[in-house]
C-alpha cells in the first residue's frame, strides 16, 4: 500500500482539499486505483452537527454518512464514490478510543496522546486504505501545521513511514502560502520557510511543496524555497489563485505533480488519460451566453453551505455551453411586496435543501412566484417540501397547512413524521439517508433520466403525507416518483408548467463535471429558453 499525506501551512483554507482531489484525478487518470481520506481536527464526532454558516455543507455519501464538504470535492473531481470512512474527525477517533476503553482493551493502562491516539489515527488510515482496495491512499490533514490540534496527526503520519514496509511507501506534500507584497512588488518565501521549519521540527521532511500564489511564481522564488526547505527545485510547484477547481488538475499535470509523487513512491509514471477532462474545460471556456439563476436560501452569505448545488449548476451549464450566474437570495428578505422586484430578473430558480426552518416563508413565496409565472424551478429536499406546502396553502386553500417540523399542531400536516420514524422515542426524526433506489412514473422527470429507476442520495427525516397526495394531484401537482418499496413519495411535477420539478432527494450529490445530473441539465435548458 502507498500513502500520500497532504498538510497545510501558514493559513487555513489554503487549498489542501482541492490539491488532494486534483492529485487523485491525475493518479486515477493513469490507471491507479486511488482513495481519499480527510482527517479533521475538530472534536465534533459528526460533521452533520456543524453549523453550515461556519463549516459549509455536510456532503452525503452513498452509504449514508454526513461527511465533510471536501469529500464532495473528492467525488466530483476524481469521479469516484467514497464511503463514510473517508471522513474522520478527532471526535470520531476519540470515540473509538473510548469504546476500546469501555471494552477493557487497554487493560487499565493510562490512555495517552502517544502511543494510543497516534496508534488509533494510524489504524484508521490503514483500515480505510485496506477496505477501499486502493493502490494509493491520499490523506488530507485538516488545519494548519503548528496548530496544537494538528500535532498528534503530524506525529501519526510521521510514524507511518516506519510502519510501512519501505521508505518509498509514503510521500509528504506540504501546501502553503507564498504571499505577494504589492508595495514591494515581490513574492515572499519566508512564510513557507517558517512553515516547513515547523514541519521538519516535528520529524517530517516534505517531498513536494505546493505554493498557493496570487502571482506567477518566479524562478528565483522557487529556487529559494527549494534551497531553504531542503526540497528538489523541480518539486516546488504553484497553485495559482486564478486556477479554478476544475482547471487545477491540468495545471498541476503541466508542472509534473503526479510524476513527482510516483517517483517518490517508486511507481511507474503511466500515460494520463485526461482527454474527456480537457474537452469539458474547453466547452466551459467556450461558453458565451449566460443564464441567471436565483438560489433562494437561508444562508446567502455562505456559499459553501450550498457547494454541491452550486457545482451541479455549473456542471449543467458546461454541458449546455452556457455560463451560469448564480445569485443567492436571502429567503428572510422575501415578502409578498418585494418578491416581484427581487425575482423577476432571473431565468430560473433553485430551492435547495436546508438545515432548519429559517426563511421558510420566503422559500414558499419564491415557489409561488415560479409557479404562477411559469419560471423553471428545481426544488430539492426541504425546498421541495416547502414548495408542496405552498401549493397546499394557495392552490388547495388549506389554511394553516405546513410541515410538522415548523408546527407540530398544524391542522394540515402536508409534511409529516411517519409512525416509527422518531429517533430513540423523541420528537426528532430518524433520517432516510444515503443512496436509495427511486422508481419513476411517466412524466418530465422520467424523460429527463431516460430510465425507470435511479439511485439517489437522501437526507430527510420528514415525508410527504400520503393523505394529501390525491388532493395535490387533483389540482395538477402529480406524484411522478416513489421509493423502490413504494412507501414514500419522492418527486412531483406540475401539469401545464414548462419545468416545475420538486424532488425529496438530493441530485446535487451525484452530479459530476463530465456527467451533470439530468434534473439540473433540464433546468438550465429551460432557463435558456426564457
Amino acid at each position: 500500500m502507498k500513502y500520500v499525506f497532504i498538510t497545510g501551512g501558514v493559513v487555513s483554507s489554503i487549498g489542501k482539499g482541492i490539491t488532494a482531489a486534483a492529485l487523485g484525478k491525475l493518479l486515477h487518470s493513469r490507471g491507479y486505483k486511488t482513495n481519499l481520506l480527510k482527517l479533521d481536527i475538530y472534536y465534533n464526532a459528526e460533521p452533520s452537527r456543524l453549523n453550515p454558516l461556519l463549516h459549509g455543507e455536510s456532503f452525503i455519501t452513498d452509504d449514508g454518512t454526513a461527511a465533510d464538504l471536501d469529500i464532495g470535492h473528492y467525488e466530483r473531481i476524481v469521479d469516484v464514490t467514497l464511503s463514510g470512512e473517508s471522513s474522520y474527525t478527532t471526535g470520531r477517533i476519540h470515540r473509538r478510543i473510548m469504546e476500546k476503553e469501555w471494552r477493557g482493551e487497554y487493560q487499565g493502562a493510562k490512555i495517552q496522546a502517544i502511543p494510543h491516539v497516534t496508534d488509533e489515527i494510524k489504524a484508521c488510515i490503514q483500515e480505510v486504505a485496506v477496505n477501499s482496495g486502493c493502490d494509493i491512499q491520499i490523506v488530507e490533514i485538516g488545519g494548519t501545521v503548528g496548530d496544537m490540534e494538528v500535532m498528534v496527526y503530524v506525529e501519526a503520519i510521521r510514524q507511518m513511514r516506519w510502519v510501512c514496509g519501505s521508505l518509498n511507501d509514503c510521500c509528504y506534500i506540504h501546501v502553503t502560502l507564498m504571499p505577494y507584497i504589492a508595495t514591494a512588488g515581490e513574492l515572499k518565501t519566508k512564510p513557507i520557510q517558517n512553515s516547513v521549519k515547523v514541519l521538519r521540527s516535528m520529524g517530517i521532511q516534505p517531498d513536494i511543496i505546493v505554493c498557493r500564489t496570487e502571482k506567477n511564481m518566479t524562478t528565483e522564488a522557487k529556487d529559494k524555497v527549494a534551497l531553504f526547505c531542503n526540497v528538489k527545485p523541480q518539486n516546488v510547484i504553484q497553485n495559482l489563485e486564478s486556477d479554478g477547481f476544475y482547471e487545477l488538475p491540468v495545471s498541476l499535470e503541466k508542472q509534473g505533480l503526479s510524476k513527482m509523487v510516483l517517483d517518490e513512491l517508486g511507481l511507474e509514471d503511466r500515460e494520463a488519460d485526461l482527454y474527456a477532462w480537457r474537452e469539458m474545460l474547453r466547452r466551459k471556456a467556450a461558453a458565451t451566453d449566460t443564464v441567471y439563476i436565483a438560489l433562494v436560501c437561508a444562508y446567502p452569505d455562505s456559499l459553501n453551505a450550498y457547494r454541491s448545488v452550486l457545482e451541479a449548476l455549473q456542471h449543467a451549464g458546461t454541458a449546455e455551453g452556457v455560463n451560469v450566474d448564480v445569485a443567492t437570495i436571502s429567503a428572510e428578505d422575501l415578502d409578498e411586496e418585494t418578491s416581484s422586484q427581487m425575482l423577476s430578473a432571473f431565468d430560473a430558480f433553485v430551492l435547495p435543501g436546508g438545515y432548519e426552518m429559517r426563511g421558510a416563508e420566503g422559500v414558499m413565496i419564491a415557489a409561488r412566484f415560479a409557479r404562477e409565472n411559469k419560471a423553471p424551478i428545481l426544488a430539492v429536499g426541504l425546498g421541495m417540501q416547502l414548495a408542496l406546502v405552498e401549493a397546499a396553502q394557495n392552490i388547495l386553500g388549506l389554511k394553516g397547512a405546513t410541515t410538522v417540523e415548523m408546527d407540530a399542531e398544524t391542522p394540515h400536516p402536508v409534511i409529516y413524521l411517519p409512525e416509527g420514524r422518531s429517533l430513540n422515542g423523541t420528537n426528532a426524526p430518524k433520517l432516510r439517508i444515503g443512496g436509495i433506489e427511486v422508481r419513476f412514473s411517466e412524466g418530465v422527470i422520467r424523460n429527463a433520466y431516460g430510465s425507470e429507476t435511479a439511485r439517489e442520495r437522501h437526507s430527510n427525516g420528514y415525508e410527504i403525507n400520503p393523505d394529501y397526495i390525491g388532493r395535490l394531484e387533483a389540482v395538477g401537482l402529480k406524484q411522478v416518483a416513489v421509493s423502490a418499496d413504494g412507501q414514500y413519495a419522492e418527486a412531483f411535477e406540475l401539469e401545464g408548467h414548462p419545468y416545475y420539478c420538486a424532488v425529496l432527494y438530493h441530485p446535487e450529490y451525484v452530479s459530476r463535471p463530465n456527467r451533470p445530473h439530468p434534473l439540473f441539465v433540464q433546468l438550465i435548458r429551460h432557463a435558456m429558453e426564457r
